[in-house]
């Protein structure tokens, strides 16, 4: 959201991208490169003004969507790079080199040990290995002891 006359000097009339009239609210709405009207900026399938239910929203095929909404009409956030198969759009995932990866698929290719967050690995040609697998390490396959299960919990956001 965004104060217009925070200047104390009014600023020029902008146009709403929602409705085409001029903005002389105190406050409006700035998302997706356009002003808006906090009343004209509205997810296309429920109608919930977002200003009012956070700072997100989400744009795709035209519509603009609550995030309720995005998840019911498009339910996932891509495939995964290792496995193919579809990530639900509210699971945790591991990110490397602007791939995404479910959680059990993140691992070292050599050893299939899973690498968590926190863990040291090598992006090498899109494949993943664990510190002590790395093509050309001194140290292949002589592995220390896995983390303490409690080190990390599992159900942490990793992004």
């Amino acid at each position: 959201m965004v104060n217009s006359q925070a200047s104390g000097v009014p600023p020029a009339p902008r146009s709403c991208a929602g409705c085409g009239g001029k903005i002389a609210d105190r406050f409006l709405l700035f998302s997706m490169e356009r002003y808006w009207h906090t009343r004209c900026l509205k997810c296309s399938c429920c109608q919930v003004q977002l200003g009012d239910i956070g700072t997100i929203c989400y744009s795709k095929g035209g519509m603009i969507l609550c995030r309720s909404d995005y998840i019911r009409l498009f339910g996932h956030s891509g495939a995964c790079s290792a496995c193919g198969q579809s990530i639900p759009a509210n699971e945790m995932v591991m990110r490397a080199q602007g791939n995404v990866y479910h959680l059990k698929c993140f691992s070292c290719a050599t050893c299939r040990n899973r690498l968590m967050p926190g863990d040291r690995f090598h992006y090498i040609n899109g494949t993943i290995f664990c510190e002590h697998d790395r093509p050309g390490a001194v140290l292949l396959n002589s592995h220390l002891p896995p983390l303490q299960s409690n080190s990390v919990l599992t159900d942490q956001k990793v992004c």
